[in-house]
């Protein structure tokens, strides 16, 4: 008899060192069960760290399906419904896909596998109930960020941009390097040269941008000008996710409460200069 190739797919959604330690337990665990069981063959561990919202963001996730449809896995173990997914719609899609490929796709903790007609509907009302759970969390988490943003306190969902980084505290601390690229943007601004120009420059001169890049984009330049985090302050709660399952942010345009916060960190560019260059932009 061929052995039935086996897979198994493990899921954390933070970083949290609880989390990482329940990862790789996830993993020696299947290591282990797979080993065990003289009829089974294993492909692989897929292990990440990732929101179970959005599949197209979980790389092992997709790369455990496209080796299903390659025909290399026969089964998939994971340990629970919420897991392999928080979104109804996408779970049950990938389930059916699977179905019909084949795979076999066991959940643990529901004792639960696709394979089943009535399972398949059990399946579907356990994923309705991990999306529900999901969009708590999310409610939660928002809840929390929100309440210390009326308490005043700085909530940055940015590790770092051009000119800052964060303490171990994460409060906005000037990179030296860096900021002398924001000056110059600002200072050639202010002498006429438009973003254009201005990227033209900084492309000749081999100035890269925050990420290493040798091209800048007008639309990055555009919102250097335009950040009052240059000044020292904080604006928070400009864009908000407008939906949870898909993580689209949105230009908050007066839907949500903003939070100002004026000398928050050290400033890189003059407040005079900073309003100047806005009076122009603005004409």
């Amino acid at each position: 008899m061929n052995k039935l190739k086996v897979a198994a797919y493990c899921r954390v959604s933070t970083n949290h060192e609880e989390q990482e330690s329940s990862l790789k337990a996830q993993v020696s665990y299947y290591k282990k069960l797979i080993a065990e069981r003289s009829d089974w063959k294993l492909v692989k561990i897929y292990a990440e760290r990732a929101s179970g919202t959005q599949l197209k963001k979980r790389t092992e996730f997709m790369k455990m399906i496209k080796a299903c449809r390659q025909g290399k896995i026969d089964l998939i173990l994971t340990k629970s419904m919420s897991r392999f997914g928080r979104n109804t719609l996408d779970t049950l899609k990938t389930l059916y896909e699977l179905f019909s490929l084949g795979v076999k796709v066991y959940f643990e903790k529901e004792n639960l596998n696709n394979y089943d007609k009535e399972m398949r509907t059990i399946m579907g009302i356990y994923a309705g109930f991990a999306q529900e759970e999901s969009k708590s969390m999310s409610d939660n988490i928002k809840w929390g960020i929100r309440e210390r943003m009326r308490e005043g306190k700085v909530c940055l969902n940015c590790t770092r941009f051009l000119g800052y980084t964060k303490d171990k505290n994460g409060k906005l601390v000037v990179v030296e390097s860096e900021a002398v690229i924001v000056r110059k943007i600002f200072e050639l601004y202010l002498n006429g040269f438009g973003v254009r120009k201005i990227k033209k420059y900084l492309e000749e001169n081999g100035i890269k941008t925050v990420t290493g890049k040798d091209v800048w984009s007008t639309s990055t330049i555009d919102r250097i000008l335009s950040n009052e985090k240059y000044v020292g302050d904080v604006l928070m709660q400009k864009s908000f996710t407008e939906d949870f399952l898909t993580g689209k942010r949105k230009k908050n345009e007066g839907e949500l409460a903003m939070y100002f916060i004026e000398n928050d960190h050290e400033a890189i560019i003059s407040r005079y200069a900073f309003v100047t260059v806005q009076e122009m932009k603005n004409r």
